[in-house]
């Protein structure tokens, strides 16, 4: 029998790629699938980004470049990040690292910051690939309940009581996978100023500050006094605001000192990021209008479809709780109303699936088994067939296979 290391024994898959890899599958085979599973937004990638890319290949851009990015990139980078910012800040370039996505952003933070023995806050809900990194890191994730009331965000409190005995570190994020909840600038500077207080580190993931319902972007860690965020790394990327998912770019931005360490870790596991994905990116960060107004496009499209699935959930699902969200594209709806007798989130996504052709991912996937996530990531129509599924669901105990009764 093979023996593996313990660095992959103990790993487990990602869920939600799990679910959707399952979804793809059924639909290949020619089932009736309403797959609400993704997480990436369904508009292309704006056209004059894909030609960047194109032209940057046809002019030999395919070489090695430094593993941090290119320069011209990292400016670009730290340009729009002082742009977004709620005050005027000076972003230095040299403490930008350009990262194949946001997962490999938060693999090169928490393996540069954290190590055996230390203890890493991380509210819960939480995205799938937070406590894994952290085992990986041979770090302890320490879970943080977040408040119901709140959309189940955390407080000063809640992290307070999670933190007796000591911790190192503090996973945020916000707009919130899955939940779509938003923290204010109040309630992040509290969380900022009492990790300063105790020497704590903060990974903010920003990854979805751009889809924001309540202004054009979220408030981020770095709208907060300069004397708050010397133990602060922050995490974003092209993935999700301009639609990029697969081009595989994202970045963190810290102190020199910490970058060059990251810059490090990177040179000896990926080098650098696809040399034509950075110079698509350029073109993305430095044509600041025509990026604007396709982002605007899709927040706009995805604010229109959230309030959409408010009214349908309130119209056809009444006893089912869910969060409103402020940012991101996910719908964080309870099973209460849909679990039979027993079920957890795992068991009924997978009936849904099997009785109804719905994919949802499982809210134990994000540590709380009495939900599960859908995306709306999709067409109304395909939205307005989800949510008539799920009310059948509730309404009948037994189903036809992937039945399509006319919606009332």
């Amino acid at each position: 029998m093979l023996q593996f290391s313990s660095n992959v024994t103990a790993l487990k898959p990602s869920a939600t790629m799990a679910i959707a890899t399952k979804a793809k599958e059924l639909a290949a085979a020619g089932n009736d699938i309403v797959d609400l599973s993704a997480g990436e937004p369904d508009f292309p990638t704006p056209s004059f980004i894909s030609e960047a890319g194109i032209q940057a290949i046809r002019e030999g851009k395919t070489r090695y470049t430094p593993a941090a990015g290119i320069p011209q990139l990292r400016v670009a980078v730290a340009e729009d990040i002082g742009r977004l910012a709620a005050r005027p800040i000076d972003v230095d370039s040299q403490g930008i690292v350009i990262t194949s996505g946001a997962k490999q952003a938060l693999f090169n933070a928490i393996f540069s910051i954290f190590g055996p023995g230390d203890k890493v806050l991380i509210p819960v809900p939480y995205w799938v690939t937070y406590p894994e990194l952290v085992q990986l890191a041979r770090a302890e994730p320490v879970f943080v309940e977040g408040d119901p009331n709140r959309s189940y965000k955390v407080s000063v409190d809640d992290l307070e009581r999670a933190a007796a005995g000591g911790v190192q570190g503090l996973i945020l994020n916000s707009p919130s996978n899955p939940t779509g909840a938003v923290y204010s600038r109040e309630e992040l500077e509290a969380i900022a100023r009492w990790a300063a207080e105790r020497k704590v580190w903060v990974i903010s993931d920003e990854i979805y500050r751009r889809i924001y319902f309540k202004g054009t972007v979220a408030p981020g860690i770095l709208d907060l006094p300069a004397e708050l965020l010397e133990r602060v790394i922050l995490v974003d990327g092209a993935s999700k605001a301009y639609a990029m998912t697969g081009w595989r770019l994202g970045f963190t931005y810290t102190s020199r000192e910490l970058a060059s360490k990251m810059t490090a870790l990177q040179s000896q596991i990926t080098s650098n990021v696809t040399t034509p994905t950075q110079w698509a990116a350029l073109a993305a960060y430095q044509r600041v209008d025509e990026a604007n107004a396709e982002i605007e496009r899709m927040r706009a499209a995805f604010n229109h479809r959230k309030d959409m699935l408010v009214q349908l959930f309130r119209q056809q699902l009444p006893a089912v709780p869910f969060v409103n969200p402020d940012g991101a594209f996910y719908f964080w709806v309870g099973t209460q109303g849909l679990a039979r007798n027993g079920e957890g989130s795992f068991e009924l996504c997978a009936r849904l699936l099997e009785e109804t052709g719905l994919a949802l991912i499982p809210g134990g996937a994000f540590g709380n088994d009495s939900y599960f996530r859908m995306s709306y990531a999709y067409s109304e129509d395909t939205l307005k067939e989800a949510v008539r599924r799920l009310a059948s669901a509730v309404c009948f105990s037994t189903w036809t296979r992937w039945s399509r009764t006319p919606t009332p």
